[in-house]
């Protein structure tokens, strides 16, 4: 039984905060002093818990999932999703392995993030994940790498030249210096992941997003994912707990 990637990217795209540095002149900002600015809105926490209505569709379903998500940054990602308050679904990621079960049909996953490297199209470790749920950018920006430009009153970042079927670029917003959009194409392999934020609100001085949209796809398969928060609280106590029932049938990968 093959894992289905579009789920493992609805579960691990759920949260973004932040704060930021003031740049006064937008127009004349260096790629410098926005990538600097970027970097800036990087969150500063220990824990992290929220609640979360996600509604994901694909060509076969549409569905509606309460997720709880629990972080403890640098160290673990916990999500719990459930239906009608029955859960259906476990995962825990941390810096060295991802581990999944669910419940409708008693299977679970082991294994490291090779697998979720695979799907995505790039290597991605933990560090990686955690920028994506933070609004902050998977990829290394260096300033001298990179270039930026202003349109539509949004700072555009991308690389000065793009590699090889594989072109990625992200907008930020100029008043938080969190991610508006961000898009990773690889044309070749019809291959794409594009991720837009909604209105960012504000909690204890940090930024967290209201609304994420996400419209992934492969090859004409396509899948949308919208993700509504309802509760976020910051540095509160959680737990991650994570115990793989007995009887389950481990999911075999190819």
């Amino acid at each position: 039984m093959k894992l289905k990637p579009y789920y493992f990217l609805l579960l691990l795209v759920l949260a973004s905060c932040g704060g930021a540095k003031n740049i006064t002149d937008i127009e004349n900002a260096s790629a410098k002093e926005v990538i600097s600015a970027h970097k800036a809105a990087a969150p500063e926490f220990k824990t992290l818990a929220s609640r979360v209505q996600l509604v994901y569709e694909t060509d076969e379903k549409l569905q509606s999932i309460t997720v709880s998500l629990r972080m403890e940054k640098d160290k673990n990602i916990w999500i719990k999703a459930s239906i009608l308050g029955i859960t259906i679904a476990k995962v825990l990621i941390t810096p060295t392995s991802v581990s999944y079960y669910e419940t409708i049909g008693s299977t679970y996953f082991e294994g490291d993030f090779a697998l979720l490297g695979e799907w995505i199209g790039t290597p991605i470790n933990f560090q990686q994940a955690q920028s994506m749920l933070l609004g902050q950018s998977i990829f290394t920006i260096n300033p001298t790498e990179y270039k930026s430009e202003v349109i539509q009153k949004k700072f555009k970042i991308q690389p000065k030249q793009q590699p090889q079927n594989f072109i990625h670029s992200l907008f930020l917003n100029p008043e938080n210096f969190k991610i508006a959009s961000e898009t990773l194409s690889q044309p070749k392999d019809e291959r794409l992941l594009s991720i837009r934020y909604g209105d960012y609100q504000k909690i204890e001085g940090q930024y967290y997003p209201s609304t994420i949209l996400i419209d992934t796809s492969e090859k004409g398969s396509k899948t949308k994912i919208e993700i509504n928060y309802k509760k976020i609280d910051v540095n509160v106590d959680v737990s991650f707990p994570f115990e793989i029932p007995q009887g389950y049938e481990e999911i075999q990968l190819n």
